[in-house]
């Protein structure tokens, strides 16, 4: 079940074409989702609660480590794809490679795009075409205290 909402580029298109067509609104986010915590499931779960679908553009391996360093990621992409689909607030994942996702976001088309509240509508990668196209741009609430990094953090202190 959680490996068919693996998508390629190409059926993350069509899936969410036809859900469209469904008059379903799509929601969008992206994210690198290395060792999974409370802080994800919260946020993946208000993203989700905005619209009737959602698509995660998820980092592949090689993206992670340009952009977190050599060490990361911890958890590999096929793994870190599964976890996501596990999950049942989200539809579909589909992997990137690109710097940005704004290549994944022109294609899907997202009715609603979703960053944490660490980010301003300015500053999200594609808010300028969502909001071209019709679409919201919208942020939501982090749980404070959760990030990768700083569990990476108390991991090392703890030895």
């Amino acid at each position: 079940m959680t490996e068919s909402k693996i998508l390629t580029r190409e059926q993350a298109v069509a899936q969410a074409d036809a859900w469209r067509a469904d008059g379903q609104a799509i929601v969008f986010t992206n994210g690198c989702f290395d060792i999974v915590h409370l802080g994800h499931i919260d946020y993946l779960e208000k993203a989700r609660n905005l619209g009737q679908r959602m698509i995660l553009g998820l980092n592949t391996d090689a993206s992670v480590s340009r952009i977190k360093g050599p060490l990361r990621p911890v958890v590999n992409e096929y793994a870190r794809a599964r976890l996501m689909a596990a999950l049942e607030f989200v539809d579909a994942v589909t992997l990137f490679d690109e710097p940005t996702p704004l290549e994944l976001i022109e294609a899907v088309r997202p009715d609603i795009l979703v960053k944490g509240n660490d980010y301003s509508i300015s500053t999200i990668v594609g808010a300028d075409f969502v909001l071209g196209n019709g679409g919201r741009v919208e942020t939501v609430a982090l749980v404070p205290g959760y990030s990768t990094t700083s569990l990476i953090a108390r991991i090392k202190e703890s030895f």
